[in-house]
């Protein structure tokens, strides 16, 4: 290696050993200030309302971001912004978030007296605690660290990687507190792969009425050919007179039929059906069936109802059409 090569591997490894040493420095001081924040955030029947500027100001947009999406109402408002209107969008039911390093923004500092008349609970994340943000503060939240990681001690570095993560410790001990599940994060995620997994139910993606190919045990074999053709599937269920599914033929049983022999003009559906097929609810997640046709090697689940009706079918073309695979 060369020697800038050399060096930029160095001054890496250092930057993170830095910042990790912050972030465990903080997780040691962590007390029941801490929990006093959490209990506070808990009673709060408004929103959590993040503030910060620069470099915090990034950092406060990710936290906010991170409590909405994790079962804690919350949104940022600049405080340079704050100043000329924005302040509106806090209530009296709200809490504040403050961030700075310093605990000495002067645009952040300018709104906490009106925040404070409010009657606006307010939370300091700062590494300051003689601050004038530490002393406007009901609750303060201990982010400072030895130094940055910055080789001049100038760059916020360590102190921004500090405050985002104990934004997350935060954001986390809420979740818990509140029994937040996957599917309540799902909710709130629709778009996402998770949202799809947790929120896509087999209903949602199955064919239905006529698309569903089925026919009689007594459907000759070639009928049988015909209705698999017509529908697409890869498969026909085989079902009785109640129409609930009591068999199954795929091409994959087509293939070895033909490897045995069998003479398809000869025989009818339930001489070659495979009885006991797989099958699945319509209220079932569509992850569920994904996992069961992996589970089972097959590539096709009939859908039916409490009763064992047949109401539908899916394939791993429908699932992926969805997006669930």
């Amino acid at each position: 290696m060369n020697t800038i090569t050399l060096q930029a591997l160095a001054i890496a490894r250092e930057t993170l050993t830095i910042e990790a040493q912050a972030v465990h420095a903080i997780a040691q001081r962590l007390d029941e200030r801490f929990v006093e924040v959490v209990q506070a955030v808990l009673n709060c029947r408004g929103r959590v309302v993040v503030m910060g500027m620069g470099k915090s100001g990034h950092v406060g947009n990710k936290i906010a971001a991170t409590l909405a999406s994790t079962g804690t109402p919350a949104m940022f408002v600049h405080p340079g912004e704050a100043s000329h209107g924005d302040l509106g969008m806090i209530t009296e039911v709200d809490i504040v978030l403050a961030i700075s390093n310093s605990g000495e923004s002067d645009e952040l500092n300018a709104v906490l007296p009106v925040i404070k008349r409010m009657g606006v609970g307010l939370i300091a994340l700062t590494g300051r605690h003689d601050s004038s943000l530490a002393n406007y503060a009901n609750w303060v939240l201990d982010s400072s660290v030895a130094k940055e990681a910055c080789p001049h001690n100038l760059a916020p570095t360590a102190s921004t990687t500090a405050q985002m993560a104990l934004g997350d410790a935060l954001a986390m001990a809420l979740l818990d507190a509140r029994g937040f599940k996957p599917q309540d994060f799902a909710r709130s995620h629709p778009g996402g792969a998770l949202g799809r997994k947790l929120l896509t139910h087999v209903s949602d993606i199955m064919r239905s009425g006529d698309a569903v190919p089925r026919v009689l045990a007594t459907t000759s074999g070639m009928a049988l050919m015909r209705e698999m053709s017509a529908k697409g599937l890869g498969a026909t269920a085989i079902v009785d007179e109640r129409n609930c599914a009591i068999g199954i033929f795929t091409d994959g049983d087509l293939r070895r039929a033909i490897e045995q022999g069998v003479d398809l003009r000869a025989v009818v559906a339930g001489e070659i059906m495979r009885p006991n097929p797989h099958t699945i609810s319509s209220q079932a997640l569509a992850a569920q069936a994904a996992d069961l046709m992996e589970a089972q090697a097959v590539t096709s689940l009939l859908v039916v109802n409490l009763d064992g009706e047949l109401v539908g079918a899916v394939n791993t073309n429908d699932l992926m059409r969805a997006k669930v695979i």
